[in-house]
Parts: C-alpha cells; structure tokens; sequence
C-alpha cells in the first residue's frame, strides 16, 4: 500500500484534466494562473523520485518539505511517497522559531525546499543539525528533470508515510506520524461520507487539505493568498477564483469563510457553483454558518466536520441541521453540535482526566449528557507522536481487547439521547474552580448574544482548583471606535446580569475588554486562551 498509488490511478482515469492549479504572479488576469494535467503531474512525480534518489534521499529518510502550495509542492511530496521517504510538513504560519523548534525536534535527514528556505537553513544551523542531503527547487527545477517512470515503493499500511505537525495552538507544536494505511482510510472516509465526484474542482485554501484531493482526483485550485494567515485572505480574490474556475468545492477556516460571505453579501454575489463547502479549524457559530447559507446556492451543503490532525474526520454535521435545531441550545450554553460520529469509528466520551491511561480498562465512560473527555478508535486515527513518547503516552489508550489504540482528542463534550456529540472546548482550557469546573464553549456562548459583542473567551486566574474565572471580551468593531472607550462601563454591566441569570455562569463576576484576540496560526480561528489568560492575570 502505497498512499502516491491514489495519483497514478487518477492520471490514468483522467490524464487530461487539470490537477492542480496555481496563480504564478500576485494578480487574478488569466496568464496569471498556471495549470498541469493528472497525467503531466504523475509524470513530474515519476522524474522528481527519480531526482531525489539521485541526490541520496531513500526510503524511510525524514525529509523537511519546505515550498509553497503549488505544482512543485504536490511533485516533491507525492515523489517522496512514492519512493517511500517520509515528508515532514511543518505549517510555516507558526513563525521561525516555532519552526526552527519543530525542525531541531523532528531530527530530520534531508531539505527539500526553495531558496529562502535554504537560506532558513543557513541562519538556523542548530536546528537542521541533523539534514545531511539538501535539494534546492527553485522556478526551473520542474523543467530541468529529465522524465523517467518510477515504481512506487512497496510500503505496508504500517509503514510510515509523513509527519504532519499540530499547530501548537494550545500547546507545543508536536509532530503526528501518519502511516500509508492512515492516509488511505481518510481518503476512503472522505470519499464515502462527503461523495466527491471526479469533475469536482477544489478551492484548496489549506494546502494539507490539497494534498487529498489529488489522491481523490479532484482538480485542486491554489487561490491566490498567504495560506498561513487565510484571516486575511482577500474575499474579492477568493470570489473571482471561485467563479473563474468553476470550483464546487471549498474547504475554509471560518475566520475565512467570515470574510468572504460579508463580501459576497456587500457586493450581491452568489457562490453559485458551489456544492459543498466544509469548515473547521474552530467551532463555527451558528451566526456565521447563516451568512454563509445567504450567498451559496440551496445545494449546496455546508459541513462542518469534527476532528484533529491526529484524527480526521471523526464526525459531521451540516448547517442544515445546525440552523433547524441545535442553534438554539448552542446559544443557551449546550455547546457546539458537531454531529454524529462516522461509520467506521468507535467514538466514546469518558471521564476527565490529566493523567496518562495505559489500558482501556482503566477508563470510566460518561452517560448521556455528561461533559466528559473525547476519545476516538479506528483507521483514521493515528497512534503516535514522533520522538515524543511522553506525548504518546499521553494521548493514546492501548486497548488489549483488540490490539487497537485510542486517541485522547484533548477536547470535552458529550453525547445527547440522539446519539450526536457536542463538543464543550479544549480540556486544558477548561477553568477549574472551588465549585467545580467550567467549560470554555458553553459560557462563551451564552454572552456571546450581546448585540456588542464580537466574541468571548473564558479563562482561568490562579493554581488549578482554585482558579477565578474572567470572561474576556472582544467588542465588535463598531463599538471599538466609540471615543474614549464607549460604553465598556455598560456592557459589562449588563454581561454580569447575563451571566448572574445562568446556573453555568453565576461564578463569573469579572469581565476585562481585550483589544483583539490571539487566535492559533493555522486556521486564525482558535482562540488562544493561554496567552489570554496570562494577559488577564496583569489586568485584574
């Protein structure tokens, strides 16, 4: 099993349709976009293993991918399946020292990148201590191999195939080992639950994202945007691409998704080829999933799938649903529904814990209703956390019944009486008081409905067990530009009422204004409470 087989079998169904396609300058003009066929694209795969075994990288070598989204990207990472080498991709949006961190910490054995991240490496020798082998693409290296076939390397469904690094959003930035057998159940996951279609077009906004739908033989647009901050994506680019190249297809953050529905809306555009879009990356309020539904088609159906790059997906819901019926307890503090889970996986919530859990036995499940610690088992879910058996031992459960292992999701949540889990926030964001514990997504979006309010966050002051909970408030922007502060005096006022009127909220008396939020690099979405909570500390 060998997960670059997906493109060979794609190039021989459709060899003539577009694989990926990529904008070459920073403007929207039809010579800007450059495009390259299935066929085309599997034989820059075949001469670029070629090229790379020529230069020393083997099977099993840890190899840093450090290009952009593009042709070349899609090239270097498939050559590197298919002679069985292990790609690490490190999302460079964490800036560089987080990268230089996850590089020094992932011990790998050779560079495939362009220039300036040969000059990275320059700059940062400690952390590439360990590269032996560099091999520099720049603009002519796709046009300088010479085409050769290559066989894909004959690796098991345990073998390694990549290591995908977590955005270290809630934490250190730790690299999750994907085997090819891992990758070929998502392909196959995705494939059956969302029903792509081989004429599909991709708005590929994540490129991790892109890298599927190669495999799955959907034609992958790159739009023309930074991909680590898609926050500050233009919505008239992302509008212009989607409508040019006829994309039915579009994943985004909903920091993403935000900014382009207002613009569509502003601007009396509809997104009328779309026939899916999918979000993630941070729960999507039920608000925003509306703005959304007002400037796409009635078809077209909006997902917004449950899951971890350790694990994706778990489970799926649509707005339909949302919007229809749990929109309404979501904003009186029931959580984000995030669905059922997906055929295939056994998905359990148990009691919360911070302590590692070597046996499945040892664990206690939660009933119906009962906030509890999400773990999920089957072929989607990864088992182990490079180099970091610390890590490892602390996200993963072995369940001897079955040889199989569980992957502690870091989140809490429940499951209601219709067998749908709703999701309550990060376990280590949960605020631990003398009364007991309070659950970040619940509190949030109870004041959330504040007709000032942007969004909340709820944090944490003081040791665990003893914490004093301290919702923070981003106002939104118009109330930000009342002079000499506006009515903060007010707003809090009134949100103290708020939360004194809700059993779940009754222990929050303080509310400090924060200018704007840190929200996590990948998907500018996830708050990132920590940093809140240390800021809150200096300003009681």
């Amino acid at each position: 099993m060998n997960i670059a087989d997906r493109l060979a079998e794609s190039a021989a169904r459709f060899p003539d349709k577009p694989a990926v396609i990529w904008p070459r300058r920073r403007r929207l003009r039809a010579a800007d976009h450059e495009s390259i066929s299935f066929r085309a694209v599997n034989e820059l795969v075949d001469a670029s293993a070629a090229a790379l075994s020529n230069a020393g990288i083997r099977r099993s070598m840890l190899t840093l991918v450090m290009i952009r989204p593009g042709r070349d990207f899609f090239a270097v990472t498939f050559a590197l399946f298919r002679i069985g080498a292990v790609p690490v991709l490190i999302d460079p949006g964490m800036g560089r020292a987080g990268m230089a961190r996850c590089i020094a910490q992932v011990g790998a054995q050779a560079l495939v990148g362009i220039p300036l991240a040969q000059l990275f490496r320059l700059t940062h020798p400690r952390a590439f201590r360990t590269v032996r082998t560099s091999v520099t693409v720049d603009r002519r290296w796709a046009e300088s191999l010479p085409r050769a076939p290559s066989r894909a390397a004959d690796t098991s469904a345990d073998d390694a195939a990549a290591i995908l690094f977590t955005s270290g959003s809630t934490g250190p930035a730790k690299g999750v080992m994907y085997t090819h057998g891992v990758f070929e159940a998502q392909v196959r996951c995705l494939e059956s639950h969302f029903g792509y279609a081989p004429d599909e077009t991709d708005l590929a906004t994540f490129p991790l994202f892109a890298l599927f739908d190669v495999a799955l033989g959907m034609t992958a647009v790159i739009p023309d945007m930074d991909a680590s901050r898609p926050g500050r994506a233009d919505p008239r680019k992302l509008a212009a691409t989607i409508a040019r190249f006829g994309c039915t297809h579009m994943f985004g953050s909903p920091a993403l998704l935000g900014r382009l529905a207002d613009h569509c809306s502003r601007a009396g555009i509809r997104l009328s080829g779309l026939k899916r879009i999918l979000t993630a990356g941070a729960p999507i309020r039920p608000e925003l999933l509306a703005r959304v539904r007002a400037v796409v088609p009635d078809s077209c159906r909006i997902h917004t799938p449950y899951g971890a790059t350790e694990a994706l997906p778990v489970s799926d819901i649509t707005d339909a649903e949302i919007l229809s019926n749990t929109a309404h307890e979501t904003r009186c503090g029931a959580g984000n529904c995030v669905g059922r889970p997906l055929a295939g996986l056994d998905v359990r919530v148990i009691e919360i814990g911070d302590r590692p859990i070597a046996r499945w036995c040892d664990t206690r499940a939660c009933g119906a209703g009962e906030i509890g610690e999400i773990v999920v088992k089957g072929p989607i879910a990864t088992r182990t956390y490079h180099r970091l058996p610390d890590a490892t031992a602390a996200a993963k459960i072995n369940d001897p019944r079955d040889g199989g292992v569980w992957h502690r999701m870091g989140d809490v949540g429940y499951f209601d009486s219709a067998g749908r889990l709703w999701y309550c926030g990060r376990k280590s964001q949960r605020v631990t008081t003398a009364g007991g514990a309070l659950f970040t997504e619940p509190c949030e979006a109870i004041f959330n409905q504040h007709a000032a309010v942007e969004r909340t966050a709820l944090v944490g002051v003081g040791p665990a067990g003893g914490q004093r909970p301290v919702l923070c408030v981003e106002l939104k922007p118009a109330e930000k530009r009342r002079p000499r502060g506006g009515r903060k005096d007010d707003v809090r006022a009134e949100l103290l009422e708020i939360a004194a009127a809700h059993e779940s909220t009754r222990g929050i008396t303080t509310v400090l204004f924060a200018r704007r939020f840190p929200v996590d690099v990948r998907h500018n979405a996830k708050i990132v409470r920590e940093k809140l909570a240390a800021w809150a500390a200096k300003h009681m």
